[in-house]
C-alpha cells in the first residue's frame, strides 16, 4: 500500500474551481478501484471523482460546500501499489465496463419509485435537508421546465439530501407526478404564497361532468405548458362576404349543402398553413415534430355548453364543396351528440369561430400538443378609410380581427405574427370571380 494525493480534477478549458457536494466514502472507509468517492460541482456540470485504485480514505482536506481550485489536493489515500496506472489500456476499459468479481458495489436496481406529496417551506423550493440545487440540477430543471417549488419535491438520495441527477431523471421518466401539486406548508415563521380564503358565496351547486373536468385539466394543462403570446391583425372580408351572399343559394341549390363561412376560413387556413410548414408542428421534449397532414380542428360547442373539436382530416387537398360537406357533417354530429372518436382525433392546428357568438375577438387557449390556435372574431360593418382611384375615401366594409395564441417556446413574433397575417391575406383577396 501506498499514499496517494487526490487532486481536486480539471472538468474543462474554463473551469477554475468546483464545490465539493458530498463525499460518498468517509474517513477510514476502504474502496475499489472505479468507486465514487465524491461529487464535485460546477457551473456547468455535476463530476462524479472515482478512485484510481482500490484502497482506504486517510484524509479529506475539505469538506462538503468548499470551493477548491482546480490541482489543490482535497484528500489523502491509502492504495494498492498496483494502481491504474500501471494497468494497460485494455485492462483499465474492462474495469470501467464491467464490475470485479470481488467488488463491494451492490448491482443497479430496477428503478421503482412511490411518490408521496412533501412538505414545502419556501416557495424558492429549499425543502429541508436540501439547502442549495447545484448547477447542473438547476440546469436540467431550466430544460425541462421545471420550477423550483416542484424540484424540492423530488426525493432525493444524495449526501444530506441532496438532490443527484439520477433523481430528476427518474422523476421525469415517472411523469413528472408533482407538476401542479399544492405545496403543504409546514414552517408558519417562513415566507410563502398566501392560504386565501374566498367567500365563494351561496347558490346552485352544479357538479362538473366528465367531459367538463377533462376540458379543465386541458385547459390548465395547456397554460402550464405552453407559454402563451397572442398576436392579432385585421382583415376586411367585403369580397368574401359578398360572393358568398351572392352564392349561397346556388350552392345550396347544387350540392346540397349549406355554405357557411366555417369552410372558407379552412380553407384560408389551410394554404397559409402550407405558406408556414412550422406552425403545423407539436412539441416532444427537446424535437419538434413538423406534421406532414394538414388537420384543421374546429372548436365547437356541443348543446351542453362543454366544448369539442372535431377535425377536418386533410384540409389542404380538398375543395370547397368537400370542405362545406365536412364542416356540416361534423357540426351536425356534435349537435346531436353523435360524434365518433376518429372525428375528434388527429388535429394539427385548431381554429375556434368566437364570432358565431358575437364575440369581436379572443385569446384562445392553445389545443395540446399543437403550437397554435387561431380564433375568428365577428364579421362587422364598419365606417373604413380605403385606397380608390381619386383618392382615399371612406365606405362601409365588412371587418373581421383575427388572434392567433401561440406557444412561445417553439413560435417566435415572426413565424406567429407572419402566418396570422397570411391567413388574413387570403381571406382579403377572396377572388369574386370565383364559380362553384
Amino acid at each position: 500500500m501506498s499514499k496517494f494525493e487526490l487532486k481536486m480534477p480539471k472538468m474543462g478549458e474554463s473551469i477554475t474551481e468546483g464545490t465539493i457536494i458530498n463525499w460518498l466514502i468517509n474517513e477510514g472507509d476502504s474502496f475499489d478501484e472505479g468507486d465514487i468517492i465524491l461529487e464535485v460541482a460546477t457551473d456547468k456540470v455535476d463530476n462524479e471523482v472515482p478512485a484510481p485504485a482500490a484502497g482506504t480514505l486517510l484524509e479529506t482536506k475539505y469538506q462538503a460546500k468548499d470551493v477548491v481550485k482546480v490541482g489543490e489536493v482535497i484528500a489523502v489515500l491509502d492504495v494498492e501499489a498496483s494502481s491504474s496506472k500501471q494497468k494497460s489500456k485494455e485492462e483499465t476499459v474492462s474495469s470501467n465496463k464491467s464490475e470485479k468479481p470481488n467488488s463491494k458495489r451492490k448491482p443497479k436496481k430496477e428503478h421503482k419509485q412511490s411518490y408521496t406529496v412533501p412538505s414545502v417551506s419556501s416557495p424558492l423550493g429549499k425543502s429541508e435537508g436540501a439547502s442549495f440545487f447545484s448547477p447542473l440540477i438547476i440546469s436540467i430543471a431550466k430544460e425541462h421546465h421545471i420550477s423550483f417549488e416542484e424540484l424540492a419535491r423530488i426525493p432525493a438520495t444524495g449526501n444530506e439530501g441532496r438532490l443527484r441527477k439520477s433523481d430528476v431523471f427518474n422523476y421525469i421518466e415517472d411523469g413528472r407526478p408533482y407538476k401542479f401539486a399544492q405545496p403543504v406548508v409546514q414552517d408558519p415563521t417562513a415566507y410563502r404564497i398566501p392560504q386565501l380564503t374566498f367567500d365563494k358565496g351561496k347558490g346552485k351547486i352544479v357538479e362538473m361532468d366528465r367531459m367538463r373536468q377533462m376540458i379543465a385539466d386541458h385547459m390548465v394543462y395547456s397554460k402550464h405548458t405552453s407559454p402563451h403570446v397572442t398576436a392579432y391583425v385585421e382583415a376586411d372580408l367585403t369580397n368574401m362576404v359578398n360572393w358568398r351572399n351572392d352564392n349561397k343559394v346556388a350552392f345550396q341549390e347544387k350540392y346540397g349543402e349549406k355554405l357557411t363561412f366555417t369552410p372558407l376560413f379552412v380553407e384560408a387556413v389551410a394554404k397559409a398553413v402550407k405558406d408556414f410548414p412550422n406552425i403545423n408542428a407539436s412539441v416532444d421534449g427537446n424535437n419538434i415534430i413538423v406534421k406532414e397532414d394538414i388537420n384543421i380542428g374546429m372548436a365547437t360547442a356541443l348543446p351542453s355548453g362543454n366544448l369539442i373539436v372535431p377535425v377536418v382530416k386533410n384540409a389542404d387537398t380538398k375543395d370547397l364543396k368537400t370542405l362545406a360537406e365536412n364542416v356540416n357533417e361534423l357540426a351536425g354530429k356534435a349537435r346531436e351528440n353523435k360524434l365518433s372518436g376518429d372525428d375528434i382525433k388527429g388535429s394539427t392546428f385548431t381554429i375556434s369561430n368566437v364570432g358565431t357568438f358575437g364575440s369581436v375577438m379572443g385569446t384562445p387557449i392553445i389545443n395540446q400538443p399543437e403550437v397554435a390556435i387561431l380564433a375568428l372574431g365577428i364579421i362587422k360593418k364598419r365606417a373604413e378609410v380605403i385606397e380608390a382611384e381619386k383618392g382615399d375615401e371612406i365606405a362601409i366594409r365588412s371587418m373581421m380581427y383575427l388572434s392567433l395564441s401561440f406557444d412561445h417556446r417553439v413560435v417566435d413574433g415572426f413565424l406567429g405574427g407572419s402566418f396570422v397575417r397570411r391567413v388574413a391575406d387570403y381571406l382579403e383577396q377572396f377572388d369574386t370571380n370565383r364559380t362553384i
